[in-house]
């Protein structure tokens, strides 16, 4: 979580550095939504499980494996919607550095 928010926190400056649109501010806004939304899903599946099968269960290990897919899935659809919206900006400050 920790981690996803450190992110987070940089990509929103980046945002703001590179003055993105606001259709592309609702895309990272709802990528970062989405993947701390499914973190903290995450955590509470783990505690559950943890609470209610504190011993070794193939269906207790189940449970946490998909709940960490989707946090997974989310994160590589922020990943998408990072690259969909810093590619250009990026790119142009890049050409605009090396002439």
């Amino acid at each position: 979580m920790r981690v996803h928010s450190g992110v987070a926190v940089i990509v929103l400056v980046l945002a703001a550095v590179f003055r993105v649109s606001p259709g592309d501010w609702m895309l990272l806004l709802l990528a970062i939504t989405l993947v701390l939304g499914t973190e903290l899903m995450n955590t509470a599946v783990e505690s559950v499980v943890d609470l209610v099968s504190p011993d070794i269960h193939p269906l207790a290990k189940a449970a946490k494996d998909t709940a960490a897919g989707a946090v997974l899935l989310t994160a590589v659809f922020a990943v998408i919607a990072g690259l969909y919206v810093f590619y250009h900006p990026v790119m142009d400050w890049i050409t605009g550095f090396m002439s």
